[in-house]
């Protein structure tokens, strides 16, 4: 495939070499020093489009790829108070879109596991529920995306927490999600369940960015020839 990077800071770089090793090839690579050959011209011979930039630009770059006809792979997080208005923008293109809070294959499988506990822990009333997330420095959003999706899964089903909060709080009706920043950390991401009895915590770590570069990689491929708004549970098939 011929892809074009969208943001070509480390997750950029990561994404080039895996795309690479995959036996694709990079058309091209958006970054501010280029930004004005951001163009339906220069972007017509890309079979996928992956963007990973900053909550500020996603939405409107989203929206000029499904304008162009490139289907997009969009990695951003921190903008999804948009997404609704985007998925009915591809829909209206009659594009593709593929979004994901993290393109993590082993994150994925960790969404299944926490939805499974959280149902699980739903009528146990005397575990209180906490989650934990820590980043490096140069996360541009708090909490992570990928802590409010796991918030929202528990939300579901623990319905004495009415939303989450990114601090402590005394409500017991906030869940709680607390955000760390610190080098360095790719990510890692704990959803804990206290009693005074026992502790039931579940915890994904990763070690590097190669997991979200792969996955991202994974669901540029899936995309080619396809029409429609995507998440990684398709990609994945779970």
């Amino acid at each position: 495939m011929k892809i074009a990077l969208i943001g070509y800071g480390k997750m950029g770089k990561a994404i080039e070499e895996i795309a690479l090793h995959r036996g694709h090839e990079i058309l091209l690579k958006i970054d501010q020093p280029n930004l004005h050959e951001f163009t339906a011209e220069k972007l017509a011979m890309a079979d996928v489009a992956i963007e990973f930039t900053s909550p500020h630009s996603a939405s409107e770059n989203v929206k000029k790829l499904l304008d162009f006809g490139v289907p997009v792979v969009c990695g951003s997080t921190g903008w999804t108070d948009q997404l609704e208005e985007m998925k009915a923008h591809c829909a209206a293109s009659n594009g593709a879109f593929a979004y994901s809070s993290n393109y993590s294959v082993g994150v994925n499988i960790f969404f299944e596991i926490n939805k499974k506990l959280a149902a699980l822990m739903a009528p146990h009333n005397e575990y209180e529920v906490i989650l934990e997330e820590i980043h490096h420095t140069q996360k541009k959003d708090a909490p992570s995306g990928t802590a409010i999706t796991l918030a929202e899964q528990v939300l579901q089903d623990i319905k004495r927490k009415k939303q989450w909060v990114n601090e402590l709080s005394d409500n017991p009706e906030d869940l709680e999600i607390i955000s760390q920043r610190e080098d360095p950390a790719p990510g890692t991401h704990s959803v804990k369940y206290s009693s005074v009895i026992d502790t039931i915590e579940i915890t994904h770590t990763a070690h590097n960015r190669t997991g979200f570069a792969t996955g991202a990689v994974l669901a540029a491929e899936f995309l080619k020839d396809r029409k429609g708004f995507f998440t990684m549970k398709d990609v994945l098939g779970l």
